[in-house]
């Protein structure tokens, strides 16, 4: 028997996983879909219990998991490794045992995955359409470059024009991009002349992250209070800053980052990066989410006003790659290997510094790359030791208008 034909066998058993879909529109008629399994009902499990499968043996349950999860390994069939995942609690977790981490399998699979650091050694190469009319950009894991699909939706953001700064607020869900959602996971946020970039993330990176926003220890769920396990508030994880260039000289911009939940030792042999295993305010990987109503906070914002002083308390700081001044083309350029075919002043690669300063040694292992291939199309390709959340939070301050940086 298939594979294919054991998962139909499985899902004819305890009957069809209840699934929740949402399409994300572009003004252009594109389309993408993006299913995730989010019911463990009594109705379910009960129809579980009365199959076949249910006095299957630990053992040949997991060998069938495994193999189930070794042969569908790139998407869309890989939502089959998410449908098991949603069957019931003992499936869930089985296949967490069974599905790596994107560090060593190089693979998206939970929602998850996007707060994990990337693969080792390789860029996972991903892509992001803007749409100008709404202002809302849309994160892709591309799936065949010769396809006409849109590629595996990942994540959306939407910008939020305020009087003193710009703020971004990043979604897993394409048509609910407020804070307010539950799918909110975290923001990016600018200083007014748009040369100083704060990331947010939704939930701690680690145990000792500080936070930001100060909000009330219950929130309303359905008109009764629930309270988090941990506190809810925005964590800085990420600083970047733009060069001004008030001359106004020739020259790509310069920009560098300062990775506040990622350690410098993490890209030096057997470095470790934080990786989160689980959503903490509601599951968003295969289980129903708890809707929850942030509350209004206090804020306090820290954009550095002085000269970006680079990476410190051992922190990765990560820089542009400087470009070579090409004599024939009469412009500035990078090797993307054919990742970029536009010419744009957003166009960069990040690489680690070394040092810190304007003086620091760059590593020439390219960590994040971002560029433009066609009308509102640009490509992101990100490695370990920084999540495709943050990577997409950087790409997003290329986007922001900067005044003195031109």
């Amino acid at each position: 028997m298939s594979f294919k034909s054991i998962l139909q066998d499985m899902r004819g058993e305890f009957g069809s996983i209840s699934r929740k879909g949402f399409d994300v529109r572009f003004g252009y008629g594109m389309r993408s879909r993006l299913h995730r399994v989010v019911q463990d009902s009594s109705f379910v499990v009960e129809a579980f219990k009365q199959s076949c499968w249910a006095n299957l043996p630990p053992e040949l349950l997991r060998d069938v998991l495994m193999r189930i999860e070794g042969s569908e390994s790139t998407w869309p069939p890989r939502k089959n490794v998410v449908a098991c995942a949603g069957v019931c609690r003992s499936w869930r977790e089985i296949m967490k045992e069974i599905v790596k981490t994107p560090e060593i399998s190089a693979k998206l699979t939970f929602p998850i995955s996007l707060k994990q650091p990337g693969p080792r050694g390789s860029l996972l190469q991903c892509y992001i359409k803007r749409n100008r009319g709404s202002q809302t950009y849309y994160l892709y894991l591309g799936l065949n470059q010769a396809s006409n699909d849109d590629g595996k939706f990942l994540l959306a953001a939407r910008k939020c024009r305020r009087p003193t700064c710009t703020d971004y607020i990043i979604s897993l869900n394409g048509d609910d991009l407020s804070k307010g959602s539950s799918t909110y996971i975290g923001k990016l946020r600018s200083n007014f002349l748009g040369t100083k970039f704060t990331i947010y993330d939704g939930q701690p990176p680690n145990a000792g992250a500080a936070r930001v926003t100060k909000c009330c220890s219950t929130k309303l769920v359905n008109i009764k209070q629930v309270s988090p396990r941990v506190p809810v508030g925005n964590y800085p994880v990420a600083h970047i800053s733009y060069e001004l260039n008030v001359l106004g000289s020739r020259g790509p911009r310069r920009m560098q980052c300062v990775m506040d939940a990622i350690p410098a030792s993490s890209i030096e042999p057997g470095g470790v990066a934080p990786t989160q295993t689980e959503f903490v305010h509601s599951s968003l990987d295969t289980f129903p989410s708890i809707p929850f109503f942030r509350s209004k906070s206090t804020r306090t914002e820290n954009f550095q006003s002085g000269p970006f002083s680079g990476a410190k308390d051992g922190m990765l700081g990560l820089r542009n790659k400087a470009p070579r001044w090409h004599e024939q083309l009469q412009c500035w350029c990078l090797n993307f290997n054919g990742r970029v075919t536009v010419a744009s002043v957003k166009n960069f690669q990040l690489v680690a510094s070394l040092g810190n300063g304007a003086t620091g040694q760059e590593n020439e292992n390219v960590i994040l790359q971002f560029g433009k291939v066609g009308k509102d199309v640009f490509t992101m390709d990100y490695q370990y030791p920084i999540s495709a959340f943050q990577a997409f939070a950087i790409c997003l301050s290329s986007f922001d208008t900067k005044i003195a940086c031109e």
